[in-house]
């Protein structure tokens, strides 16, 4: 059997519809830490159980049978390491033979504060005995589309990249990724640095959204401090305005960047163009 950690989430949810493609439902154990939001896997055929990244022990009752795991990273930022190594533990005490575990692009090397996690969880992987691969995931597209809105309705998309080049890739391509390597053998022990085919900048996502939408829309670079800042101001909680604005600037630096093509060649096709995806989001 296969488990998919945070399976309701917008990742998770990818890569059980990448799965159900090769894998038959009652093969996919479904994690979640809410039940109730999980009525439409189930109805699917898929096993649902509940656990919780803090709790190790429900962790390991709902492993229970399973042979590989999708360890998709918590989404709480400055607990995950902890989190993770819970889930890690309870999967060497249920037996389970195979992890792949989602990290950071170039997690080893990143200048992203969001590195520091990833690479201690890569650590206790490490340490842990069982077979695993990192699946180091480069940005989602779709965490810059998110402000598109605001930038298309006051005309300015504000940033602290500067002219940092920026390899995202969708969800979809990355969950396809993911998909395809717990669904197959012999990916035990590679590291797969995983990026966008087509690398961009602010300002030119910027002139993509003024070109489909026929708005004007201009790039304004901030520093790092002043974008922090100006998040808070529109009401984005504290620590997740940092934690924007420290990726921001780490893409400056190049650490969102990556040509290697590994994703592409991982699933067999092209990945999502940033095109594309501002023609679905409009």
């Amino acid at each position: 059997m296969i488990a998919i950690t945070g399976a309701t989430g917008q990742l998770g949810q990818h890569v059980i519809e990448e799965l159900l493609k090769t894998v038959p439902a009652n093969q996919i154990v479904a994690i979640v830490r809410n039940p109730a939001k999980a009525d439409a896997l189930h109805r699917k055929g898929i096993v649902v159980r509940q656990a919780d990244y803090t709790d190790q022990a429900a962790f390991t009752t709902a492993l229970n049978g399973v042979n590989k795991l999708l360890l998709i990273s918590s989404s709480e930022v400055g607990q995950r390491a902890v989190q993770h190594q819970n889930v890690i533990h309870a999967a060497r005490t249920a037996g389970v033979k195979f992890i792949a575990y989602t990290s950071l692009l170039h997690a080893d090397k990143s200048p992203l504060g969001l590195h520091v996690e990833h690479v201690a969880t890569e650590k206790a992987l490490a340490e842990s005995g069982i077979p695993y691969a990192l699946l180091r995931n480069g940005w989602y597209t779709e965490n810059y589309l998110a402000s598109a809105p605001p930038a298309l309705e006051h005309g300015v998309f504000i940033g602290a990249a500067g002219d940092g080049k920026i390899a995202s890739a969708t969800r979809a391509d990355y969950a396809a990724a993911a998909a395809k390597v717990i669904a197959e053998e012999g990916h035990a022990g590679k590291v797969y640095e995983l990026a966008g085919d087509h690398a961009w900048t602010l300002s030119e996502l910027a002139a993509e959204l003024s070109k489909q939408s026929g708005k004007p829309v201009a790039y304004q670079n901030l520093s790092e401090d002043d974008f922090a800042a100006a998040l808070k101001g529109v009401g984005l909680p504290a620590g997740l305005a940092d934690m924007l604005a420290d990726s921001d600037a780490g893409a400056s630096k190049g650490g969102l960047f990556d040509d290697s093509h590994t994703l592409s060649k991982l699933i067999g096709r092209p990945t999502t163009p940033l095109a594309e995806s501002v023609n679905a989001i409009l």
